[in-house]
């Protein structure tokens, strides 16, 4: 009857309301980058604890340390364990912002570039990775560095003077201004627009290959991460020069140095080419498993708000 149809328009539930895409975009990017950040970084800060101390270890001195071993020897006898981890909190009030920028700016980017059937080539994944990277270095990476590796350099002097995240940051301001914080900027944004492109344009070129001529094939977090880990290790061994000259511009002792290049001058000069690669083996067991969580993280959380909110 037309009582009884009214009545059950009346107690029909209402559709579920649905998120436009850019709006899940922007709570997406965040969330997973986030996540996936602040693991990584508590897992593998160690590693890139030793990679700074070796890369700012220089020859003239003569070095502190003998290798790796001798730099974990020696830093959990003066400092103890939770030395290791000196200049994890830069990273961690970090890792949110970074990963929206980057994730952010890499799905503006390809959003635009990909072709009529939505997919990315490898090589405009490059150029959308190397936007992103500049992206990130600009906006976040350059003072959380910074900050990291003035952390990192201070406990290895005589005197420390830095009791903390807040401390520090607050001390590196009175003393030098905001300018403080954007040393090596130039080596930031080359060093993170080349690694974003480097690992963007191997993991596009990994799918596109896994995936074949079937774009909507699933990929099982254990392939991604996979793939993931290649991409981090073509992006050390493609970029750990720029790496060592931006951690040297970040230094207590960066007035060495005119500028960017001159630095990179000054290492060839008195320390040889071999001198750019310091801190490759412990950047590179970061990197890979950085990387390989980041993509499995970003990969599974894009699923999960698929199911959670749908999208125009």
């Amino acid at each position: 009857s037309r009582a009884q149809g009214c009545r059950r328009v009346l107690t029909a539930r209402p559709p579920r309301a649905s998120l436009p895409g850019k709006a899940k975009l922007f709570l997406g990017k965040p969330c997973q980058g986030g996540l996936a950040g602040g693991i990584e970084i508590c897992i593998t800060f160690p590693t890139e604890y030793v990679k700074t101390q070796l890369q700012l270890d220089e020859k003239a001195n003569p070095p502190r340390y003998k290798g790796i071993g001798d730099c974990v020897k020696q830093t959990v006898r003066d400092h103890g364990v939770r030395g290791l981890y000196r200049g994890l909190s830069s990273l961690l009030y970090g890792s949110i912002p970074k990963a929206a920028v980057r994730f952010g700016t890499f799905e503006f980017l390809s959003n635009r570039m990909r072709d009529e059937q939505g997919r990315l080539d490898s090589t405009r994944g490059f150029i959308c990775g190397l936007g992103a990277g500049m992206a990130e270095a600009v906006a976040v990476v350059c003072p959380m560095e910074t900050v990291k590796v003035k952390f990192i350099h201070d406990q290895s002097s005589p005197n420390p003077k830095y009791r903390g995240f807040f401390h520090g940051v607050r001390e590196i301001v009175r003393e030098q201004g905001l300018k403080g914080t954007y040393q090596g900027l130039t080596a930031t944004v080359l060093k993170q627009g080349s690694n974003q492109a480097i690992r963007f344009f191997v993991m596009t070129s990994l799918r596109n290959w896994y995936k074949g001529d079937n774009p909507n094939k699933a990929i099982n977090p254990f392939i991604t991460g996979v793939f993931g880990a290649i991409a981090g290790a073509a992006s050390v061994f493609g970029n750990t020069p720029l790496d060592v000259v931006k951690t040297r511009m970040q230094g207590l002792e960066a007035h060495k140095y005119k500028n960017t290049w001159d630095c990179a001058y000054q290492i060839m000069k008195h320390e040889g080419p071999l001198a750019f690669y310091k801190g490759t083996v412990p950047r590179l067991g970061r990197v890979c498993l950085d990387v390989a969580i980041v993509f499995i993280i970003y990969d599974e959380v894009v699923k999960l708000l698929d199911k959670v909110w749908k999208t125009d």
